[in-house]
């Protein structure tokens, strides 16, 4: 008779234990920072009002129904006032809206110069990124604290994931009724806070894991890599789109804020043999300075021969680019007139190339044209912001921002009422250390798809299996 073997088990509590104790340290690493990104993102969603609030003197025209005053006509009423070199003209989105005139300083400094479009009158001046929105998003991005600290947010979006993956484990009904869809206890409870943090965590885990993952373009490691990766050839301008075109140095993002997928792009380069008659200094209505020389790359005084900033804005507007589009000045005697525009519609993405000297179009570029990972992307982006999908997007986005809050609150209650004191209150080791080292191998395998989390999980296994003296062997 043979004897009968008893099936293998799995120690079911000894794994909810191992993974109860990387979920708190994912936790108390990153909720802090979970919490930040969700006060300033909800902030952050309606940019569009709360900078016509803050800054009506500026953003607001008082003479609305007037009829527009040409381009240069605005530029030349704000070099009247400054000595800098115009790089960028930006017409207004709405009918009361202000136009907006990017100047490089002489020391430097960019500013943006607010103009009345009807009577050309300069309305005041603000650094570039200066506005309240600016200034929150460069809060929410940690663009304050310096270029290496935007590393931080790679790390925060990957240890965020890794905390929905484990919290959604660790909620996961185990046969229990209380915790899974109803909250038990009073507030004074910790069993209360537990409770809700579980609930409001599962159920807005899933957005958070979107925000993360689509925050991750801006990252400084992964979000560059896949950035070149996407963009290919390093013209930054994806497959199908017409690049045989001698093309510059100069970059998109050097004189406008781009779209993700155009960061890496390229300028095409104007032919100087379009060039005709000698144009008079500074009759084109933008940049006019002595000293300048013309095959400087960053040069933006006016060629002779070209064709002026209200030629480009009126071949722009009859190609039809969206309201609120900017124009970048040619630097240079081979560079550019650039149209381009990013509005909530993601349709309606747009770039366009013109030739200073005949106008021809040297490069039209929309998001159909966008490949395929840069559609997605770019989607993803977009949704992020709060940008498409228009109100219903912003609205569902403010309540997930500040569940995310709640339950980071909950989350800092709960550990705070049952920390031992003297202590931080790490869950204890299970029976078997190598719980710990499986469910720590499980978490490698996400670190080498972001490899600042990688890092960043080793660091923390390594600092844990010493101080548990090898995971108690």
């Amino acid at each position: 008779m043979k004897a009968i073997v008893p099936p293998v088990t799995v120690d079911r509590p000894r794994f909810y234990r191992a993974v109860w104790r990387w979920h708190f340290y994912a936790g108390l690493f990153v909720l802090p920072f979970i919490a930040w990104l969700a006060l300033t993102g909800a902030v952050y969603l309606y940019q569009k009002p709360i900078d016509r609030w803050v800054h009506s003197g500026l953003k607001v025209a008082s003479s609305v129904g007037a009829t527009r005053a040409l381009p240069s006509a605005d530029i030349a009423a704000v070099q009247a006032v400054t000595e800098g070199d115009v790089f960028r003209y930006t017409g207004p989105e709405r009918s009361d809206g202000s136009v907006e005139v990017g100047v490089v300083e002489r020391d430097g400094r960019r500013q943006v110069y607010y103009v009345d479009p009807g009577s050309s009158r300069v309305l005041g001046h603000l650094p570039e990124k200066g506005t309240f929105s600016g200034i929150v998003r460069r809060l929410h991005s940690l663009d304050l604290l310096g270029t290496y600290a935007s590393a931080l947010i790679e790390i925060a979006a990957g240890w965020a994931i890794l905390l929905v993956a484990t919290g959604v484990y660790l909620w996961w009904p185990r046969g229990q009724r209380g915790g899974v869809t109803t909250v038990r206890g009073r507030p004074g409870q910790r069993v209360f806070w537990r409770d809700l943090h579980a609930m409001t965590g599962v159920w807005v885990g899933l957005v958070l894991v979107f925000l993360a993952v689509t925050g991750m373009p801006w990252s400084v490691v992964w979000g560059q890599q896949v950035n070149a990766w996407a963009n290919g050839h390093d013209y930054g301008y994806p497959a199908g789109v017409r690049v045989d075109i001698p093309m510059s140095h100069q970059r998109l993002a050097d004189t406008t804020t781009p779209a993700w997928s155009m960061q890496q792009a390229r300028l095409p380069v104007s032919t100087t043999s379009h060039a005709h008659h000698a144009a008079k200094p500074g009759n084109d209505g933008h940049g006019a300075h002595e000293g300048h020389g013309g095959d400087a790359p960053g040069d933006l005084s006016p060629q002779p021969g070209a064709i002026g900033i209200d030629a480009a804005v009126a071949a722009f507007d009859r190609m039809g680019l969206a309201r609120g589009y900017s124009v970048s000045l040619p630097r240079g005697a081979t560079g550019v007139y650039t149209g381009s525009v990013y509005p909530e519609a993601l349709e309606h993405q747009r770039v366009i190339h013109l030739d200073q000297y005949s106008g021809m179009v040297l490069l039209d570029t929309r998001y159909a044209d966008y490949g395929l990972l840069g559609r997605g992307l770019e989607w993803g982006i977009n949704v992020h912001l709060g940008q498409h999908y228009g109100t219903a997007n912003r609205l569902f986005l403010l309540v997930a921002c500040l569940a995310i809050v709640l339950v980071c609150a909950s989350g800092a209650v709960m550990w705070w009422k049952r920390r031992p004191l003297g202590g931080i209150g790490v869950p204890p080791l299970p029976r078997q250390g190598r719980s710990v080292a499986g469910v720590f191998a499980l978490l490698c395998i996400g670190g080498l798809v972001f490899p600042l989390v990688g890092l960043s999980l080793l660091l923390v296994g390594l600092l844990d299996f010493a101080a548990t003296r090898g995971w108690r062997r």
